[in-house]
């Protein structure tokens, strides 16, 4: 389990004000520890918890009770949206890092309804997050116009949600027995699927199809 615990600090800030809690969560630590840094140097804004794996992500939300989770969409180089998803439905306010070609997958976490959610890109400039990680925790929304442009016009992924789901865990390194497994379906179905997928977007094999699905923004 990689997380650092920073306390609970004050509820008031030194001037009187409120203290935004945050949750940090990247995988890589020198963005983590930039993150971490930037935040910290306002006098409103304390990290009171950091995360580098999907699976310590919630349960680090649910012990340091922060106002906003600030998360690197890509931690651990694993698909993270059911972990985005679980932070939502319970009730954290959570501000997505991404690269501009993850719109797919934002437009995924945008489904499910949640209010308290924003999307930036992880280039955005130092004030800008600081910005976004105000106004989420005021419930005002964030979206990065670039990414919202991309989400409107990029073309639709060809992929089934279940093609989606076979391909995102072939990203993760995963064998098709192993895929099988997990989804509860055939070797012989999941590698139907994997053809399918080929023929789909043009790929000869497994890991073109991964390239292309992800330039796309498809996974």
């Amino acid at each position: 389990c990689n997380l650092h615990e920073h306390g609970r600090p004050a509820a008031d800030g030194p001037d009187g004000g409120t203290v935004i809690r945050v949750l940090v969560a990247a995988e890589n630590e020198l963005l983590r520890a930039a993150l971490t840094a930037l935040l910290a140097r306002e006098r409103d804004l304390a990290v009171v918890a950091e995360a580098a794996h999907w699976d310590d992500v919630v349960p680090v939300a649910v012990w340091a009770d922060p106002d906003v989770a600030l998360i690197d969409l890509d931690l651990d180089g694993r698909d993270g949206l059911p972990a985005a998803i679980r932070l939502l439905r319970d009730g954290f306010p959570t501000l997505i890092l991404a690269s501009a070609n993850r719109h797919t997958a934002l437009a995924r976490l945008a489904a499910t309804e949640a209010r308290d959610i924003g999307f930036l890109s992880v280039s955005a400039p130092p004030d800008e997050v600081i910005g976004a990680v105000r106004d989420l925790a005021r419930g005002e929304p964030v979206i990065d116009p670039e990414i919202a442009m991309l989400a409107l016009t990029a073309p639709d992924s060809p992929l089934t949600e279940r093609e989606t789901d076979v391909l995102g865990r072939v990203a993760d390194g995963a064998p098709a027995t192993e895929i099988a497994d997990e989804l509860g379906l055939a070797v012989s179905t999941v590698r139907n699927h994997l053809s399918r997928i080929n023929g789909k977007i043009g790929a000869r094999t497994r890991i073109e199809a991964v390239k292309v699905a992800t330039n796309a923004g498809w996974l």
